[in-house]
């Protein structure tokens, strides 16, 4: 055992001080106690090693992001209520741009000029991470989200979430669902990007999950082109069901073409469905 190992030339090193043997004699009484007390702990190897250096680096990141999410509120509230609308608009780029500078890792973008800035569109992307948000403001800052609505209960989170035009939805809850399509309508109307997950919640294995129809009602009635866009490498960073960071993982955005609303609309649900997720599936891996 190495911490044997480290004892036993302690006490070599002991005696060529010429330390009293007394000392050495209550070292030598006491090894076997502190060798019992070292036993009962798990040997730290590499696995655990990394874990416990993760976790570390996560209880920074999360208490960085969260310092630096409050302060974007009470700012973005102040200037809010004095109506410097640019500022607060400001404030959302950099919120979204800092987010991922905490975490110490960029974001690879391919596709950007399919995004014609003189349009709006109806953005659907696949939903992997809590962090899936601000990398599509990374892309696309003022646009107006629809998600779920225990969201807008984290605190700080939440707050920002409404002041950028958040729609909040709750699967299972078919009225409260078709306001929340109606509003994300209105909202299109009034030429606004939109942005809907069609999957409805964060995957918990990787792989994308069926997509939900509400995505068609808003195209249908406010006849905004699709913008499909691929986030790979998010679900390695931070699923839902996993505490820890884990930064060991390529972060990319796929812009793909657009999806015009006058030849979707002529389609079916479901072949506008597969189209769909054929458009996000084909570049996607989750590591």
């Amino acid at each position: 055992m190495n911490f044997q190992l480290i004892i036993f030339y302690c006490l070599l090193f002991c005696g060529d001080l010429d330390i009293s043997s007394i000392r050495q004699k209550y070292l030598l009484k006491f090894l076997p106690v502190i060798l019992s007390i070292y036993s009962m702990f798990p040997k730290l190897n590499k696995t655990n090693l990394m874990h416990s250096l993760l976790v570390l680096y996560t209880l920074l990141v999360y208490g960085m992001q969260y310092s630096f999410t409050g302060i974007v509120v009470i700012i973005g509230i102040l200037f809010s209520y004095l109506r410097f609308n640019s500022v607060v608009r400001l404030g959302h780029i950099i919120w979204a741009k800092g987010i991922f500078l905490f975490t110490g890792k960029r974001i690879k973008i391919r596709g950007l000029e399919q995004i014609n800035r003189k349009r709006k569109h109806l953005i659907i992307a696949n939903h992997t991470s809590i962090y899936d948000i601000p990398a599509i403001m990374n892309v696309v800052p003022q646009i107006s989200w629809i998600g779920r609505e225990y969201l807008t209960r984290i605190i700080g989170f939440g707050r920002l979430l409404k002041m950028n035009h958040y729609i909040a939805i709750e699967p299972g809850q078919p009225k409260r669902s078709r306001e929340s399509i109606e509003q994300a309508i209105r909202k299109a109307e009034e030429n606004m990007t939109i942005c809907i997950f069609p999957e409805g919640s964060r995957t918990l294995n990787g792989q994308l999950g069926p997509f939900r129809k509400g995505f068609i009602r808003i195209l249908r009635a406010a006849r905004l082109d699709v913008l499909p866009i691929t986030l790979n490498g998010f679900y390695t960073l931070k699923p839902k069901n996993r505490f820890v960071i884990d930064p060991r993982t390529h972060l990319e955005i796929v812009i793909h073409p657009v999806l015009k609303a006058e030849e979707l609309c002529q389609l079916t649900d479901e072949e506008i469905l597969k189209i769909a997720k054929d458009a996000i599936e084909k570049n996607y891996r989750y590591c």
